[in-house]
C-alpha cells in the first residue's frame, strides 16, 4: 500500500514539475533611473529580473555628464524584442538615464597651451584668452591625457589655433578645436588691505601680482622693495596698486607735534622749542613756529622730533 501511495504522489509531482519549466519568468520591474559607469545600456540596466538576456547591449550610454530619457513605447518595443516580461501599467512610464562625468578642468588646458606658446617664442609669464570655451566632459573617475595637436600661431597679436586632443578611459578620443589670444602680463604691487593716509607699508600689506600690461599706468610699482617701509600720500583700497609718486619715505616730524629746533653756526649749538606745521622725512624741508618767539622759520628733519635751522633764519613769515 505505501508503495503504491508514493507512486500516486510521483505522478501528481510530474505534471507540477513540467508546468513549472513551461511558466513564464516573473515580470520585471523598470527602474525608475539608471546611472551608467560605461559606454553601453544594457537590458538589465533598465529592468530589474530582465531574464536570460539581461546583459544585452541595446545600446551606447550617453556622453559623460549627459542624460538620455526613454518614454513608454520606447521601453515596450524594448522589451518586446529582447523577451522581456513587461508591460505598462499606466502608460506614463520612463526611465531616465544618466552617464557621471566631470570636465577637464580649465586650468591644465591652459597649462598645456602656455607651455606650447612658449616655444612659439611668446613670454612664459602670459595671459591666455580662450573666449566661448566649453571643457569637454570624461567619465566622472576616468584617468585622461591631454596633448595638442595643429599649433599655429600669428603675430602680431599673439593670436593662436589648435586641436586639444582628450584622451579618457571609457569615452574614446575627443577632439576640440581651440582659438585664443596670449595677453603679455607685467608685475604690479597691490595693497592686500585698506591702508590709511600716512601709514607706513609692511611686508605683509602688499603683495605681487601680475596683470595685463595694457591695464597697467606708467609710474606703478613693480617690486615690493619700492612698496615696502614706504609712507602713503594718499588712502588705498584693498588690491589697488601702488603708484610711486603716492609714495615716499616715513616721516620724522609729524605735523603739529612738538619739535626741538637745534640752531647751529659758528661752532654754537642752541636749542628751542618749536611746533612743526608739516610732516617732513628725513632731509626734507619743514616749516616750524617757534613757540619763545612765534616766529615761523624752515629747518630740516634730521631726526625724530628735531629739526636743524642755520643760525640767523630768516621768518618765513618775514620773506
Amino acid at each position: 500500500m505505501k508503495r503504491r501511495h508514493f507512486l500516486a504522489l510521483g505522478a501528481l509531482a510530474w505534471p507540477m514539475a513540467a508546468r513549472a519549466q513551461n511558466a513564464p519568468p516573473p515580470p520585471a520591474i523598470l527602474r525608475p533611473h539608471a546611472l551608467l559607469d560605461g559606454e553601453v545600456l544594457r537590458l538589465s540596466d533598465l529592468f530589474d529580473h530582465a531574464g536570460p538576456q539581461a546583459g544585452r547591449v541595446i545600446a551606447a550610454s550617453p556622453q559623460p555628464g549627459r542624460r538620455m530619457v526613454l518614454e513608454t513605447q520606447n521601453l515596450i518595443n524594448i522589451a518586446r524584442q529582447n523577451g522581456v516580461n513587461w508591460r505598462p501599467l499606466t502608460g506614463t512610464e520612463r526611465i531616465v538615464i544618466e552617464r557621471p562625468g566631470r570636465t577637464v578642468p580649465r586650468n591644465e588646458i591652459e597649462a598645456l597651451l602656455r607651455d606650447e606658446l612658449t616655444r612659439h617664442g611668446i613670454e612664459p609669464e602670459m595671459e591666455i584668452e580662450l573666449p566661448g570655451l566649453i571643457p569637454p566632459m570624461i567619465p566622472a573617475q576616468s584617468w585622461f591625457q591631454l596633448a595638442l595637436e595643429g599649433v599655429t600661431v600669428e603675430q602680431p597679436g599673439a593670436r593662436f589655433q589648435a586641436t586639444l586632443v582628450v584622451l579618457a578611459d571609457g569615452a574614446g578620443t575627443q577632439r576640440m578645436r581651440l582659438a585664443g589670444r596670449a595677453v603679455v602680463t607685467v608685475p604690479v604691487v597691490v595693497a592686500t588691505r585698506r591702508l590709511a593716509l600716512g601709514e607706513v607699508i609692511g611686508p605683509h600689506d602688499a603683495r605681487l601680482t601680475r596683470l595685463r600690461a595694457e591695464r597697467v599706468r606708467p609710474g606703478q610699482a613693480q617690486q615690493l622693495a619700492q612698496v615696502v617701509g614706504q609712507e602713503l600720500r594718499r588712502p588705498m583700497a584693498a588690491d589697488q596698486g601702488f603708484a610711486l609718486v603716492d609714495l615716499g619715505p616715513p616721516s620724522i616730524v609729524q605735523k603739529n607735534a612738538l619739535v626741538t629746533l637745534q640752531l647751529e653756526a659758528n661752532g654754537l649749538s642752541l636749542t628751542a622749542q618749536g611746533r612743526a606745521l608739516e610732516s617732513a622725512a628725513r632731509g626734507a624741508t619743514v616749516p616750524v613756529m617757534n613757540l619763545a618767539s612765534r616766529n615761523i622759520v624752515e629747518g630740516v628733519a634730521i631726526a625724530p622730533g628735531r629739526v636743524r635751522v642755520a643760525m640767523g633764519a630768516i621768518p618765513v613769515a618775514a620773506r
